[in-house]
């Protein structure tokens, strides 16, 4: 069973928002973990599913403001962590990882980072990566 927190007298489990960045295909050659969502959320799934977390919400941002509403749309202080896969993911992600991190100590809400390894891309791994982002609409679901 999951890690739970009590949170006005009721046991809730610590749920996880996953942060992705968001970049553009063109950068697959050069940085294919910060193109590649898919394996930055799975890595984020791993790091909570270790800890018996709930990953509540994926986002895929790129340069988004520490304020956004989409970052805090219905997070609970003592509740809530959001995970990026790195810190390079964070800056990638944010427009200012210190403001986050300043407002998330204001809200009561942890950071973390899974802190792995990235993966290693050879060209098969980037050629799937390709297809995935450049043919979504047709039906094409990354395998």
């Amino acid at each position: 069973m999951g890690q739970l927190r009590r949170v006005f007298g009721v046991s809730t489990p610590v749920r996880v928002t996953a942060i992705a960045s968001l970049a553009p295909l063109e950068e697959l050659e050069a940085d294919p973990f910060l193109v590649d969502s898919r394996s930055q959320h799975a890595m984020c799934a791993r790091w909570a599913a270790e800890r018996g977390y709930v990953v509540a919400r994926e986002l895929l941002v790129g340069g988004v403001r520490f304020d956004h509403g989409a970052l805090w749309d219905g997070v609970r202080p003592g509740v809530d962590v959001f995970v990026a896969p790195s810190l390079r993911v964070l800056r990638r992600a944010l427009s200012s990882v210190e403001e986050f991190t300043a407002e998330c100590a204001r809200r009561g809400v942890r950071v973390e980072t899974v802190g792995r390894a990235e993966p290693s891309y050879d060209a098969q791994m980037k050629a799937r990566v390709h297809r995935r982002l450049s043919m979504p609409t047709a039906g094409y679901d990354g395998r």
